[in-house]
């Protein structure tokens, strides 16, 4: 399992290739954010962040056949285009694999302590949280 916090960017295709080598493994579903069209800012808290989606990754795991399993989030100033995001599953089988992905993303969107502030044309503000985010969150319990 890999979990990083990161400034850079990722190769999405080398972080896929790398959870893929077991031959036990017969799916990996993947998803990659990207910043829509305005420059962003993501903020996070070292250390808790990390724990935080750490434990996402283990509750995908209790629900799960998860074999393999990369989260990349990225943080720092983006530009549109950037990618921001990357989940990867490895599991025996499709249906493990999309259900873990999306249900980490689910709650990387709700349950990760990162702060977002997009800069428009008409200035900086923090982005709140949405709706539709907490209730795909809510699906899952």
């Amino acid at each position: 399992m890999k979990i990083a916090i990161q400034a850079g960017d990722f190769d999405a295709g080398s972080e896929i290739g790398k959870i893929s080598k077991d031959s036990k493994i017969g799916a990996v579903a993947s998803f990659v954010g990207l910043v829509r069209d305005v420059e962003m800012t993501l903020e996070h808290y070292p250390g808790m962040t990390e724990r935080a989606i750490g434990r996402i990754v283990e509750e995908a795991k209790a629900r799960w056949q998860v074999m393999d399993c990369t989260v990349i989030h990225r943080y720092g100033a983006l530009k549109p285009n950037d990618q921001i995001v990357l989940v990867a599953v490895a599991s025996g089988h499709r249906g493990d694999a999309f259900a873990a992905c999306e249900f980490i993303m689910d709650y990387l969107k709700t349950q990760a302590p990162f702060w977002k502030k997009e800069q428009t044309g008409e200035g900086a503000r923090w982005v709140e949280a949405k709706a539709a985010d907490d209730k795909a969150t809510e699906r899952w319990r």
